[in-house]
Formats: C-alpha cells, sequence, structure tokens
C-alpha cells in the first residue's frame, strides 16, 4: 500500500488549485493545530462530510506489560485521540473489497 504524506497532500493541493506550497503547509498545519487544541479543551470536533475526533479516558491498570520488554508496569489513567468516519466517508469506502497491499 502506498503512503500519502502531508508533503503529497500539499503536492496535490498545489496541482489543483494553484495556491502557494507555504501558505497551504500553513493551513494545514494551523488546522492540526486547531484539532489538538480542541482535544486538549475536552472537546469534539466534528468535520461534516468526514468525520469526528474525541478523547475517551482510558482507565489506568496496576498491572500492564511493556510489549517491548515484557516487564510488568503500571499504567495511570490516560487519554486517547478516538476518530470516528462520519456518514459520507463510510459511503465513500464501502465499495472497497480488495484489500490493500502491504509493503
Amino acid at each position: 500500500m502506498e503512503k500519502l504524506t502531508k508533503a503529497a497532500i500539499i503536492e496535490n493541493i498545489n496541482e489543483k488549485l494553484g495556491v502557494n506550497k507555504i501558505e497551504i503547509h500553513q493551513i494545514i498545519d494551523e488546522l492540526f493545530e486547531e484539532i489538538k487544541d480542541g482535544l486538549k479543551s475536552n472537546r469534539i470536533i466534528e468535520l461534516r462530510g468526514f468525520g469526528t475526533f474525541e478523547v475517551r479516558i482510558r482507565k489506568g491498570r496496576e498491572k500492564a506489560r511493556n510489549p517491548k520488554t515484557g516487564d510488568v508496569v503500571s499504567v495511570d489513567r490516560h487519554g486517547v485521540a478516538i476518530f470516528r468516519a462520519g456518514k459520507e466517508l463510510k459511503d465513500f469506502v464501502w465499495d472497497i473489497t480488495t484489500p490493500p497491499e502491504k509493503e
């Protein structure tokens, strides 16, 4: 499966709209900052036609295992970012029937 990087997205937008790449980069970075700030403020970020970002709290555990070392560690209660695809995005990818190729 081929990755689509931020640089490639900037290039694609530049080709489609003719907007300066530096400005596109700044706009995308600012969008990401707004999403992160909203999540940090415990707000739900809803992008109609795309999906919703929110924070869910995972409970802490006294005994968890570090998958890399196998050591037993404790994990504090913490937030995790969750994304739920919106209806239009779900409908858009619904007919994809072949699994993505692995690199």
